[in-house]
């Protein structure tokens, strides 16, 4: 089973080392090398690195370090002081009215919020929306007008793996740090804060997956690329490494709210303080093995299989039904949907089927689901609930 950590820093002191590095200059020449006859080649092998390689770098350096200082304005640490002690995230100002967007998890239970920003101005901050679907959360300061510097949202759709990125936040109580990486895949989830009937939780979906190193503060800061827009919201790490204090320790594998859930739920937070997530009511098999496939006696190894059904959730009215016949695997039941596309659209996965629910659909909707039944293939309206 996988461990997904939240990655707010909550502490009671934090101890910082500096460690100073030096770096001496390096002259590269032009070496020939011996072959096996021990005899010199006449064409030698060159070291040196070609002047549009340099241009290049150059010119991404200095990208780079305009994006940090026209983005890191608007970037905020936020303190948080709770019952259980203090912490540390980060957030980033979205409009001139003050509006800060973070994680739900770095205010979670918060009995008061300090908001500090990069020029040193610092101001209490009161919540005024969270999403525990998404980890999502708004909070309000009051603040000058120049301190107030909204970073530009992008569109998540539009991202693409291997894409260049840039975190910044305040990992370790590091301020204003700033991290690149590349986007490493698209459309993962992970489970929720928001706990089921029943026990266990809902899935969070759409996330972005990166190897931009965030850590512990992190949480809460933007992922961004290379035009300076915000594409997500830095939310967890998956890692089996851990500090001497018991904190997740980055290992190349760190997870971010894609920017389209967050402008589709924010002005809900604003207006409400909360947002409804669509729901089915089923439980299903994350994905499908060929040795499922097998079992189940499927037609095709791609879909979301059907293991369960919420009695009295639109599933279950819209007559979607799961697996009852024993096969040799001891947690699968044949004869259950195989659900294949939702309105046209193919869902190969479950972290499809979420993340098409949670970006076009909304409680109300009706959707058709397009699923294999005993071989055949059928159509059923299905009306959206809310998560209970």
């Amino acid at each position: 089973m996988r461990h997904f950590y939240r990655i707010l820093l909550t502490f009671t002191f934090l101890l910082l080392s500096t460690l100073a590095c030096s770096f001496g200059t390096k002259t590269f020449e032009t070496v020939p090398f011996q072959n096996e006859n021990n005899s010199t080649p006449t064409t030698p092998i060159s070291t040196s690195i070609p002047s549009t390689r340099i241009i290049d770098i150059v010119d991404q350096q200095d990208q780079l370090v305009h994006l940090y200082q026209e983005v890191n304005p608007g970037v905020v640490a936020i303190r948080v002081l709770s019952e259980e002690g203090e912490g540390l995230g980060s957030g980033f100002v979205i409009d001139k009215e003050g509006h800060i967007v973070t994680n739900y998890h770095v205010v979670l239970n918060a009995t008061e919020l300090e908001i500090d920003f990069p020029s040193g101005y610092k101001t209490r901050g009161t919540i005024l929306g969270t999403d525990s679907d998404s980890d999502i959360a708004v909070v309000k300061v009051e603040a000058p007008e120049q301190e107030l510097i909204p970073l530009p949202l992008g569109d998540s759709d539009i991202v693409k793996v291997g894409q260049i990125v840039i975190a910044i936040g305040n990992p370790q109580g590091l301020e204003s740090t700033m991290t690149t990486g590349i986007v490493s895949s698209k459309g993962r989830t992970m489970p929720s804060l928001h706990e089921a009937p029943g026990g266990g939780s809902f899935t969070a979906g759409d996330l972005i997956q990166t190897d931009a190193a965030i850590n512990p503060g992190n949480s809460g800061g933007p992922l961004l690329n290379l035009n300076g827009e915000v594409i997500g919201i830095n939310v967890a790490i998956e890692t089996n490494n851990f500090d001497i204090t018991g904190q997740p320790v980055n290992s190349g594998i760190g997870f971010a709210v894609s920017i389209n859930i967050v402008k589709k739920v924010i002005p809900f937070l604003i207006e409400k303080g909360s947002y409804d997530y669509p729901y089915i009511g089923i439980q299903t098999v994350s994905e499908i093995t060929l040795f499922d496939q097998e079992a189940l006696n499927l037609s095709r190894s791609y879909g979301v299989y059907i293991i369960g059904v919420t009695p009295g959730s639109p599933a279950d009215a819209a007559g979607l039904i799961a697996g009852t016949i024993s096969t040799d695997s001891p947690f699968l039941y044949a004869g259950g949907d195989l659900i294949i596309e939702i309105d046209g659209v193919t869902v190969r996965d479950f972290n499809e089927m979420i993340s098409y629910l949670i970006n076009h659909n909304n409680p109300g909707d009706t959707v058709v689901m397009t699923v294999i039944r005993d071989g055949d293939e059928i159509n059923l309206d299905l009306t959206l609930g809310k998560r209970p």
